[in-house]
Parts: C-alpha cells; sequence; structure tokens
C-alpha cells in the first residue's frame, strides 16, 4: 500500500478583491506594473511613463534602463483600445531619444506599428505611433524594415487625416523613406502626389516645408515628373512663387521647378505661364542668396536645350551670371558656375561670356577657400575653353593656367579632372603649352595617373597626349616617374580610360628612351594582351603597340622578326633573339648585367665614340681593346692593362662599350659605297664588305664547318658578359651579317629590310628597278632581291624563287 497522503482543503473565493488604490512612487514600481493582467493598471502605468518620459532625455533614458521598452513593445497591440493607445503614446515619446532609438532598432516592432496605421485605429495612436517611425526612419535598416512591410501606403492615406501632427509625422517619415529611388516611384504608384500637393496649402509652416522637401525628392524620377505635371503640379508651385507673403518657400519651391524643368513640356507650361520672366525676377532678388542659388540651379536646368539657351540670351542671362560670379555668397557663384558650365555648350554664350568677362571671373574663383566653388569654376573653364581657341587664351591670359596646375594637387577627384580636362583643351595652343608646361604640369599630372576614379584618368591621360608632343616633355614625364603609372592605367576596364591611355603612349613612344622605359614597365605586353582580346582591342591600342615598336626596333625585331626598309637602326640597337608574345624583352643594361651564359650572345650596334663600359670589379680580369693597326685583325681581341679607378661607394652609370671596329666599318662603307652611282652595285659592294668583315664566303657544303659558335662564345668569355658588339664578330653566320647589312645600309642611305627565319637564319631584301637611270634606260616595275651574303657575297636573288628560298631555309 502507498503512503497516505493528507487532503488538502481547497477553499473557493466566492468574491472578487476589493479595489485597491496602488501609488507608485518610483519609475522602477510602475515598469513593474507593465506586467500586470489587468487593464485599468496597464492604462494607468502606460500613462505614467508617458508623463515621465516628456519631462527629458535623463528620464526616458531611466526607463530604458528599467527594462520599459519591452513590454511597451507588446502593449501597443494589446486588445484593449485605451491600453494601446497610452502605450503608443509612452513609446512615441522615448523613441525621441537616441539611445531609446538604438535599443528600438534591435527588435522586431516596425511590423507591429505599421500594422496599427489602419484607419480603424485612434488619431493618438496614428500621431505617436508615426511619431515613433519619424524616429526610426532615419536608419537606413529601418528604412527598408518600413518599405519592405508596406508601411508606405497606410503612411501616404495618413496625409489625409484630419489631425495636422499626424501629417507633419507621416511627412517626416515618407520624406526619410523617398532618399531611396525605390521608394520614389513606389510614392508615384500609390498616388501620393495628389495628397502631397495639397498640403501646400496647409496652414502650417513646417507641413508645408516638408511637403515641398518631399516633392523635391520624388521629382526626381520622371514617371513621378510626368504625374506631378498632370495633377497642375507645376502651376500650384509657381503659385507659391508669385506669392509674397510665403518668401520663406520660395527657396523650396525653386527646388522643386529646378527638377521639373527639364522636362520639354513643362518648359512649355513655364513660357506660357510667365515662369521665365518670374525666374529671371528671383535670380535678381538681392539679400536672399537661398533663393537667389535656386533660381540660377532652375536656368541652368531650362539651359539644357538649344533652343531654350536662345530664349535665355534674350532674357540676358549670360550678364546676370557674370555678375553673380562676384557676390559674396558661395552657394550662389557655385550655381552661377554651373549655369555658366551648361550654356557654355552653345558657342554664341561662349563668345558673350568671354566679351563680358566672365572667363577671368571664373578663374578667379580658383582661388577661393570653397572646395565646392573651385570644383565648380574647373568645369565652368573646362566647357568654356572646349574648342574655343580664343576662350583658352582668355584663360592664360588671366593666369587661370598656373592656378589650374596647382589644382592638379588637390584631394577633390572633380576639380583635378575638370582641371586636367580644361588643360588639355589649352595645350593645343604651342604658347600656352609652353607656359603651361613650365609651371611643372607633367610633375602634377604623375599623381593622378594613380587615381582609382574613372574621369580623372581619362582627362590626365587625354591631357599628357597633349601636353608631351616633344622630346623635352617626354624626357620631364620620365624623371617624374610617370612612365610606370601610366602603363598601369592600360589595365582599365573602361573604354575610353583605356583608349587615351594608348593614345598618350602612343605620343610617347616617339622617342627611343621613352618607348624603351615603357616597355620595361610591361606597356608591350599588356598592350598584346589588349589587342588579343576581342572586347578591349581597338585601333588605339594597335596604334600604341605599333609605335611602341617602331621607335623600339630591338624589341620590334626581338618579336616580330622583321624590320622594314624604313626602320632605320641607331646606335643602342641590339639582337636579344626570338621572343615568344607576352614576354618582356630585357633592357640592353638589364642584359648586361645578367651572368655569363651558355646562350648565345646578344648582339650591340654602337657607332657612338668615346663611350665606356664600367663593369663590376670582377668582370675586370679580362678586358679588351680592339687593335685598329691593320684591317685584317682589327676585331682580334686581346687584354690590355686596366687603369686604376677611383674607388667609388655608388654604382657606377652603365655605358655601352666602344665598338672601334663598327666605326671602321662604317667609315669604310661611307668612303667606298656611297660614292657607287648604280644601286644594285652599292649593294652588292656592301654585301661583299660585310662577308669579308664577318669572315668570308663559305660554301654552302661545307657551311657545318664554319666554327662561329666557338668564336661567339671565345668572345662572352673574354668580355666577360653576354652583351658583345657586333663589330667584335669575324665569324658571322646568316644572323649576324644580315645585322651587319642592315646596320652599315641605314648608315649610308640603303634601304633595306630585316627578316629573321628559323635555325640562325637572316637576310636582307632589296627594292631595285631593273633599268639604269644614270643610262638613261628606261625603268620597270621595281623588283624584291634577296642579298647573298654567305656562298657568294654580292649576289642577288630574286625574292620567291628557289634560289632566294634555298637561301632562307634550311
Amino acid at each position: 500500500m502507498g503512503k497516505k497522503v493528507r487532503k488538502e482543503s481547497v477553499i473557493t473565493c466566492k468574491e472578487t478583491f476589493e479595489p485597491l488604490a496602488v501609488e507608485g512612487k518610483t519609475p522602477a514600481t510602475v515598469v513593474l506594473l507593465l506586467s500586470s493582467p489587468e487593464e485599468d493598471i496597464l492604462v494607468k502605468a502606460c500613462e505614467s511613463i508617458h508623463i515621465f518620459a516628456e519631462k527629458g532625455d535623463e528620464n526616458k533614458v531611466s526607463l530604458l534602463g528599467l527594462g520599459a521598452l519591452e513590454p511597451l513593445c507588446q502593449l501597443i497591440a494589446h486588445k484593449n483600445k485605451l491600453v494601446r493607445r497610452n502605450a503608443f503614446m509612452a513609446l512615441g515619446i522615448m523613441a525621441s531619444n537616441g539611445d531609446v532609438k538604438t535599443a528600438l532598432q534591435k527588435t522586431d516592432v516596425i511590423p507591429t506599428i505599421i500594422d496599427k496605421l489602419s484607419s480603424e485605429e485612434d488619431i493618438v495612436v496614428h500621431e505617436f505611433a508615426t511619431l515613433c517611425l519619424a524616429s526610426l526612419s532615419v536608419d537606413f535598416i529601418c528604412k527598408v524594415q518600413i518599405f519592405e512591410n508596406e508601411g508606405l501606403s497606410p503612411l501616404i492615406e495618413l496625409l489625409y487625416s484630419p489631425d495636422p501632427d499626424v501629417k507633419k509625422n507621416s511627412l517626416e517619415v515618407i520624406l526619410n523613406l523617398v532618399q531611396d529611388h525605390q521608394s520614389r516611384v513606389e510614392v508615384h504608384e500609390l498616388e501620393g502626389i495628389p495628397p502631397l500637393l495639397e498640403l501646400l496649402k496647409s496652414d502650417f509652416p513646417v507641413i508645408q516645408h516638408l511637403a515641398l522637401k518631399t516633392l523635391q525628392s520624388v521629382t526626381t524620377d520622371k514617371d513621378t515628373c510626368d504625374a506631378f505635371r498632370k495633377e497642375q503640379g507645376f502651376e500650384k508651385v509657381m503659385d507659391i512663387l508669385s506669392n509674397t507673403l510665403l518668401t520663406d518657400l520660395h527657396a523650396e519651391a525653386l527646388q522643386v521647378v529646378a527638377n521639373c524643368v527639364s522636362d520639354s513640356k513643362t518648359l512649355q507650361l513655364i513660357q506660357e505661364c510667365g515662369g521665365l520672366t518670374r525666374l529671371m525676377e528671383f535670380v535678381l532678388t538681392p539679400n536672399a542668396p537661398g533663393i537667389q542659388s535656386n533660381a540660377v540651379k532652375c536656368i541652368a536646368m531650362v539651359a539644357q536645350s538649344s533652343e531654350n539657351c536662345k530664349l535665355l540670351q534674350e532674357q540676358n542671362v549670360e550678364k546676370v551670371l557674370v555678375e553673380l560670379l562676384s557676390v559674396a555668397d558661395v552657394s550662389v557663384k557655385t550655381a552661377a558656375c554651373q549655369a555658366v558650365t551648361v550654356m557654355s555648350s552653345n558657342q554664341a554664350s561662349k563668345v558673350i561670356f568671354r566679351d563680358l568677362g566672365g572667363i577671368p571671373a571664373v578663374v578667379q574663383l580658383l582661388s577661393d577657400e570653397s572646395l565646392v566653388l573651385r570644383q565648380a569654376a574647373t568645369l565652368a573653364l573646362s566647357n568654356l575653353t572646349h574648342s574655343n581657341r580664343l576662350n583658352s587664351f582668355a584663360v592664360y591670359e588671366a593666369g587661370g593656367h598656373e592656378m589650374l596646375v596647382q589644382q592638379l594637387y588637390g584631394s577633390c577627384s572633380r576639380t583635378v579632372a575638370n582641371s586636367a580636362a580644361t588643360l588639355g583643351n589649352m595645350a593645343g595652343q604651342e604658347v600656352i603649352r609652353c607656359s603651361i608646361l613650365s609651371h611643372g604640369a607633367i610633375q602634377a599630372l604623375v599623381e593622378p595617373l594613380t587615381s582609382t576614379d574613372t574621369q580623372v584618368l581619362l582627362n590626365t591621360t587625354l591631357c599628357l597626349a597633349v601636353l608631351a608632343c616633344d622630346t623635352e616633355a617626354r624626357t620631364e614625364l620620365q624623371r617624374a616617374g610617370g612612365f610606370r603609372p601610366l602603363v598601369n592605367v592600360l589595365c582599365s576596364h573602361h573604354k575610353d580610360v583605356l583608349h587615351s591611355a594608348c593614345w598618350a603612349i602612343n605620343v610617347c613612344a616617339s622617342d627611343v628612351p621613352a618607348a624603351v622605359e615603357m616597355c620595361k614597365f610591361g606597356a608591350l605586353e599588356l598592350l598584346q594582351e589588349i589587342n588579343q582580346s576581342v572586347n578591349r582591342r581597338s585601333s588605339f591600342s594597335k596604334l600604341a603597340e605599333i609605335s611602341l615598336l617602331n621607335h623600339n626596333l630591338s624589341v620590334k625585331y626581338s618579336l616580330t622578326g622583321h624590320l622594314a626598309s624604313t626602320d632605320v637602326i641607331s646606335d643602342g640597337f641590339y639582337d636579344a633573339g626570338k621572343a615568344c608574345a607576352g614576354q618582356r624583352i630585357l633592357t640592353l643594361e638589364e642584359l648586361s648585367k645578367q651572368p655569363v651564359n651558355e646562350h648565345q650572345p646578344i648582339i650591340v650596334f654602337n657607332t657612338a665614340k668615346e663611350e665606356t663600359v664600367y663593369v663590376p670589379e670582377e668582370r675586370q680580369s679580362n678586358p679588351l681593346e680592339i687593335d685598329t693597326s691593320s684591317k685584317a685583325d682589327r676585331r682580334t681581341p686581346r687584354k690590355k692593362k686596366v687603369e686604376t679607378q677611383p674607388e667609388s661607394p655608388a654604382e657606377k652609370p652603365w655605358k655601352m662599350m666602344d665598338d672601334v671596329s663598327l666605326q671602321l666599318l662604317v667609315k669604310e662603307a661611307k668612303e667606298s659605297i656611297i660614292p657607287l652611282s648604280d644601286e644594285r652595285e652599292q649593294c652588292a659592294a656592301l654585301a661583299r664588305l660585310v662577308s669579308e668583315a664577318m669572315g668570308g664566303a663559305v660554301e654552302m657544303e661545307k657551311l657545318h664547318e664554319f666554327s662561329w659558335v666557338l668564336h661567339l662564345s671565345e668572345l662572352e668569355f673574354h668580355l666577360q658578359c653576354n652583351v658583345v658588339p657586333i663589330g667584335l664578330i669575324s665569324r658571322g653566320i646568316f644572323c649576324h651579317r644580315a645585322l651587319l647589312f642592315k646596320c652599315l645600309a641605314d648608315c649610308i642611305g640603303i634601304s633595306c629590310t630585316l627578316d629573321r627565319g628559323e635555325y640562325n637564319r637572316a637576310w636582307n631584301e632589296v627594292l631595285l628597278f631593273n633599268g639604269n637611270p644614270s643610262r638613261n634606260e628606261p625603268s620597270s616595275q621595281p623588283c624584291r632581291y634577296i642579298v647573298d651574303l654567305m656562298h657568294q657575297p654580292g649576289r642577288l636573288l630574286t625574292a620567291s624563287t628557289p634560289a632566294a628560298e634555298q637561301y632562307q631555309t634550311i
């Protein structure tokens, strides 16, 4: 049996407890009462918290700390109407505090608040619910929550509320929401324009201001502008502008007009109701900077149409704008610059601005402390000088070019971009270009080349392309370290930026040192990659690659294996062998500093005199001199004593080795070949000279016995360098002889090509006429010949014949 359990007596209360008056003297007690199950207590507790919170932020924060927020968020959904109302009053007042607002953002209260905006709810609930949302809607995440919970629809309905506080709070929420494009579109679709326009007639200025600000935001959307016009919105705003008792609303009303005047139909309304005249009156309104600046913005919007520019010219707008450039208020001057920018798209207005002295006035603004004003001024100058030589001179005469160069060092990307564009416009005039360069423009443009801003890169590279059109400017760009960032711009995937960068590189490649420098930084590899891309390649990129190759013949020959007759070899040319596309060709200096290896040497061409090569101390054990005492052994290397050089802690600059033998060959070619009158005789004589210098004729059957490889290896060993002057080679094969022939031919003015084949084959092609002009023999069409330098030196092989092809291939 189980243990007996004593029965508890059950006492049933037959009567309710007598009403007890509860008096709470501390906030903590009242907060505890928010959890009461009795509705009367909840009503009084919420009312007490509302009263307590109204007394100041300190009380709001105290209630937050006591935990009042969570029960209040629950009570706003209470089934008792009075409890809901008082809870909303308390919550709405508390939400105005920053700490409370932050805590509310972490809750999921927004859907509940939106649910209570229905027409069935009490007006007081509407007032404090919208007050709460007005505080929360400042936060982006809360705005998203309000939008996603379809809060805009009931808020727009509340704009018809008889209570002004409900209207005001609802407007504040809507204004915060329409800062985002999606909400602006939604306001239009929910037919929010009519109630907003109706509120312009409100007796309360704060509501009128909020309605205008909301309209200003929503009318930035084109469809909303259409709805605004259909609802006679423009006329209603013009009524405000015509009412002298509503001057406090004029500035905001003009902002709404500025958004709408870009629409052609609205412009028609302006002309029909005399709105343009009224706008000009506002432009001339003294002592009202806000109204003036907004009116000028409207003028700028009107001027976007060429037809409207003519209407504005009839109103002498240019003269008014020039006068406004000198007023004290920064906002007015900024708006005036912006209007000048727009109107300068009209050539007639450009002339008028110059004749009225507007250009010096804009230039003066470049020294203003306001960054926004300087940005507007540089943009105005950019438009004024675009395709206008006289305006460019006007800026130059006002000293604007010097100030624009300084603007390139600014922190505002728009100002930098505008300044570069203006300088590029002006630099088309040689005297201006020289002056711009004298003020350090090249150095100033280097930093903008590293920008990530598309417009800065576009305008900077275009400006460089105009400025760097002479050797001195390109040399300065190289000294300033500008080629590396310029080459890096080729990595841009923006079409226009890439085009302008290619154009700048094309211009800079006109000098061999500049072309070499850009290739050093990978320009050629990048351009090859771009030109292999279907989407990125263009005529600009192809031209840039061709220019780099044409002015860096060493790289061109390594990559393409071909030099045209127009490609004239000069000192410093070197043959580094065949390279693959995309492979960077090392510079001659880089190649000379590599350890001696077993690969074929790099052959260098250098006729310059009094040049010496500085080599590291460990390489000075086998220096060479060339004995020029006799022609037969002038290329025989031998040792000589090295003069002691004073030690220097710094590395000495690298220079090419003096090639005395080549100098003698050039001299001999000039003396013996140039006097020959027949081109055929010249080519044959030069071929024999080259063959003699490179070891003489070699029978085709005995070609394998010709020990040229060992000879070149000995030269590398004695020089302790992979770079070998071509004049030192006394036993050369096809590739060496063809290179020497091309070098000498270019020195004495004989046109020929240089082509590389496979397996050390190379050849020269010349273009000759069959007739003899000196004997008055008629000449036929020119014929192409391959010059034999190996087997029967001087023989000319007709191109594309079996004999020529046998010479070119194994």
